[in-house]
């Protein structure tokens, strides 16, 4: 499964990420931040893919301006 990661800027087109390779980058982060076009039931898979594995996973809304539509998703994956 992939997902979007958040975009650098607010024009550019977020590039995507698979499960395993999320799994892979763990030995050396514990956070991931998501792009807002990503559906809340795909990001639920995300967090039962690695709870499966053992791991905790907290995710939650960032906010980076005052629009309702300005927010990303932060991922915390620790094993």
């Amino acid at each position: 499964m992939k997902l979007k990661l958040a975009r650098t800027t607010l024009k550019a087109k977020p590039k995507t990420i698979e499960f395993k390779k999320i799994e892979e980058e763990l030995a050396t982060k514990s956070i991931f931040y998501f792009d807002k076009d990503n559906s809340h039931k795909e990001l639920k898979e995300l967090i039962e893919y690695f709870e499966e594995k053992g791991f905790s996973v907290y995710m939650r809304e960032v906010k980076y301006g005052m629009d309702e539509n300005e927010y990303i998703y932060e991922v915390h994956i620790i094993a």
